[in-house]
This record gives structure tokens, C-alpha cells and sequence, in this order.
């Protein structure tokens, strides 16, 4: 635990979870306030902390202030972030040991050492349960490394300290479902949800246990039934969870829907942000593999992404980055490309092997599929898929590079990889019946296999 004993024994304030605090001025904890309470329910009231940066140099004010500006997730994040930690190391001594601690963590993350940041959270979590943001951000650490038991081991620690706020329940919820644990999923965010209705993390994992279920019907019937609570959000929960509806629309064979969805909730929110920047990507790669015109739409979306050529954030973030510019033509692809490469070698130990057998290999690939190298792009993607988790994302996000790795297949038109394919899509089907997308690509293999009999398309 970092060193140092806090002058006061009995901090005179805490916030709405119970956690006491040392601030410097008591008009500071409504601010506090939003950030704890905004930030585990994915509300933007969160970034009102930063008016205090200047006004209140309480240790925890400034570890809070480093930690937004490190979920900008940019190349200029870690420094934009070091001055608010330099002033709340420096007040250090008179922090708490929670607060202590979870300056130490932000420190590692902004580091890169979120090996460390991750078993700070963990100790955190055990030690004080209630500290929420604390969890929630060793989920976040957990969910980019791929650590899905992780995730739900912190969720599950404090869940007894604190089961009567639903937003625990969330993160318990999308920790089962990421470890595949889907009832106990759908029980924990229908708990949350029975709690508080607006509690979006809870609609994105039931949203998650639905399309992994085959349950798309009923999975856009109720993200469209809670989607009018889905107001005063970050960018990233309000875009993310209009991302699920599409994919929902999608699969369904909606395609005018999903587009629209995409035209009017999940690109365009905040156009400069990280996850904003890749939720559009994505969603515009997946129209387009379930053969929907997005016209001119990458043309716009890579205006915002000549910015990250090199930004290496996350190994996650800079793969689809890199499809969006080399979709759209930009030579800023090669750019890109060549800097993952470049930085790979030399990225922080906790994460290097990410970037180095999963990341760069993928990288190639998806620039391969980009330009028609087919060939390629199923060498490229076909070493990293087997590795994928260790880049982070959630099932669902990952399956985009799937979805690529099949397109790659099915276009290339040899025995081999049409054999390939049909087994991945024949697995999918089985498990999504629902899918009018997986019946037409698996009907169309079956064809081209000779085997025109076997097509369940309608």
C-alpha cells in the first residue's frame, strides 16, 4: 500500500456512498459528488469535477481530475493527466489510505503499468468495498487486458458491501457475461435494472446476453423499451447502447433502421472521442459486410481519425482506427500501420505481448482486407484471432474481426477457405436462428460449396 498517514483521522466529509473525504473547501463535494455518482452510472455529469482543478488542491480532487483526463484514451491523455497527479502526490500525506492508494493506481495507468493499476483496484476493492470508482475502473483495466474473470472477481468482492446500488449489479452483470455466464448475467442486471430503471450499464449487458443467445427480437424489443432513459449519458453509454440496437437491426435484416440508427445515435455525439471514433467503425464495417451502401460515410469518420496515427492507447482502439483509414483510402493508413509496428517492441511489459502477437499481425490484416489482398488479410487475421481477448473489447466488438476474417474467406473462393467458412458460419447460425444476416452469407456458402440443398434462407 503506498506510504504516508493522513494528519486526520476523521475526514469531515464523504460522499454519497459513505467514503470519508479531506477537501479543502466543503463547496466542493456536490462536484465531488457528481463525479463518484456520474461516473459509476455512465452519466456526464461526471466531467463538472473539472471546474474545481484550480479551486480545490485536495488530493482527491486532483486524482479524480488526472482520471478524466486519462479516459480522453489519446496520445496526450498520460501528460495532460500528470499535473493533476504531481499536486495530489504532493498532498499525499494528509489523504486517507483509500485516497492514497487510488493515486497510486492512476499513476500506474497513466504509466502504463496497468498490470499494477489492476492489483491496486483488486486491494482497493477488498479493503474498501464501497469505493465504486475504484472498482469500476479495475473493471476497465480488466475488460482492455481480457481479463473477463477479473472483471467479475472485483464486481463480485464488493457486491456484499454495497447491493444496494444497482450500479454494482451492472458491473456484476457484464462480468458474468463476459465470462460467459449468462443466467447469473441476466439475473444481476435485471436486478439492477428492477432498482433503477435508468441504469444503462445494466440495459448493455442484458443487451450482450441477448444477441449471445440468439434473443434478437427480444433484445431490440427492449433496448428500444429503456431507450428513453438513455439522457444526460456520456458519449460513449449513449452511443454504445444505440451500437447494440443496431446490431440487433442488422442481424434482423433491417438494414434502413441500422443505418438510420447509425446516422442518428451512434456517430456524431462527440466525433473527437476515442469510443465514439471506434463504435462508428465498427458499425459502419458491419453494415457493410451484411451488404448495406454506407455511401460516403468513411470519408467523414476518417477526417476524425488522422489524428491517432499515433496515439497506441490500446491495442484495441488502434486496430479499428487503422480499418477506418484504410477503409476510407487515407494514406494516413500506412502511417498508422507503421507505427504500431514501430511501437509494438517497446510498449509497456503488462501489455507488450498484446501488441506484439495479436495487434500487429491483426493490423496487417485488416489493412489487407481494406485494399482487397485477400490473401493476406485471412494470413494476418487468421494468426491473431486465436489471441484476440488479449487486445480487450467485449465478445460482441471482437466479433467484428471475425466478421472481416469470414468476409476474407468467403471472397477469396477457394475450396479451402469456403470449407472455413461455412464452419464458422454454420457455429454462428446454430447459435443465432434468429439471423437473417447468417442465414443469407451461410446460404450463399453452401451454395458455392455445391451444396444448394442444405440453405435455410426463406
Amino acid at each position: 500500500m503506498p506510504s504516508g498517514t493522513p494528519t486526520n483521522s476523521a475526514p469531515p466529509f464523504a460522499d454519497s456512498l459513505g467514503n470519508p473525504l479531506t477537501l479543502d473547501d466543503a463547496a466542493s463535494l456536490p462536484l465531488v459528488d457528481d463525479f463518484v455518482m456520474g461516473f459509476i452510472s455512465s452519466e456526464a455529469r461526471a466531467v463538472n469535477l473539472i471546474a474545481l482543478a484550480d479551486a480545490d488542491a485536495s488530493p482527491i480532487v486532483q486524482a479524480y481530475c488526472a482520471t478524466l483526463h486519462l479516459f480522453a484514451e489519446s496520445r496526450e491523455a498520460a501528460a495532460n493527466a500528470r499535473p493533476f497527479l504531481a499536486k495530489a502526490r504532493a498532498g499525499a500525506a494528509r489523504a486517507t489510505p483509500r485516497v492514497q492508494r487510488y493515486i497510486a493506481a492512476i499513476e500506474a495507468w497513466a504509466d502504463g503499468d496497468i498490470a499494477r493499476a489492476i492489483a491496486l483496484h483488486t486491494e482497493q476493492a477488498l479493503e474498501h468495498p464501497r469505493d465504486l470508482v475504484s472498482v469500476k475502473l479495475g473493471q476497465y483495466h480488466c475488460f482492455n487486458t481480457g481479463d473477463c474473470p477479473g472483471m467479475l472477481r472485483l464486481a463480485l468482492a464488493v457486491l456484499p458491501h454495497a447491493a444496494d446500488v444497482p450500479y454494482v449489479h451492472g458491473m456484476a452483470a457484464f462480468g458474468y457475461e463476459q465470462c460467459h455466464l449468462m443466467r447469473e448475467a441476466e439475473a444481476s442486471a435485471r436486478r439492477a435494472i428492477a432498482m433503477c430503471r435508468k441504469e444503462p450499464w445494466a440495459h448493455h449487458a442484458l443487451a450482450h446476453v441477448m444477441l449471445t443467445e440468439g434473443r434478437l427480437a427480444e433484445g431490440l424489443a427492449f433496448m428500444e423499451s429503456v431507450s428513453d432513459t438513455w439522457t444526460g449519458l456520456n458519449s460513449f453509454m449513449v452511443t454504445h447502447n444505440w451500437w447494440h440496437v443496431a446490431l440487433f437491426l442488422i442481424d434482423m435484416g433491417r438494414d434502413a433502421e441500422a443505418l438510420a440508427v447509425y446516422d442518428e445515435h451512434a456517430w456524431g455525439v462527440v466525433k473527437d472521442y476515442s469510443q465514439d471514433q471506434i463504435g462508428a467503425v465498427s458499425l459502419l464495417a458491419r453494415l457493410e459486410l451484411a451488404g448495406i451502401d454506407v455511401g460516403d460515410r468513411w470519408s467523414d469518420v476518417a477526417g476524425y481519425l488522422r489524428q491517432r496515427q499515433a496515439d497506441h492507447v490500446l491495442p484495441f482502439l488502434d486496430l479499428q482506427y487503422l480499418y477506418g483509414l484504410a477503409r476510407a483510402g487515407r494514406p494516413e493508413a500506412d502511417a498508422l500501420l507503421r507505427n504500431i509496428v514501430a511501437f509494438a517492441p517497446d510498449a509497456p511489459a503488462s501489455t507488450r505481448a498484446a501488441w506484439q502477437r495479436v495487434c500487429v499481425p491483426a493490423a496487417h490484416g485488416l489493412v489487407a482486407h481494406a485494399r482487397g489482398d485477400l490473401a493476406a488479410a485471412i494470413e494476418g487475421l487468421g494468426t491473431a484471432l486465436p489471441r484476440m481477448i488479449e487486445i480487450g473489447g467485449s465478445h460482441a466488438q471482437r466479433d467484428l474481426f471475425e466478421q472481416v476474417y469470414l468476409d476474407a474467406l468467403v471472397r477469396s473462393g477457394t475450396e479451402a477457405s469456403l470449407a472455413a467458412a461455412q464452419g464458422i458460419l454454420q457455429q454462428q447460425l446454430n447459435g443465432q436462428p434468429e439471423s437473417l444476416r447468417l442465414r443469407r452469407q451461410t446460404a450463399a456458402v453452401y451454395r458455392r460449396l455445391g451444396l444448394g440443398q442444405l440453405t435455410t434462407q426463406g
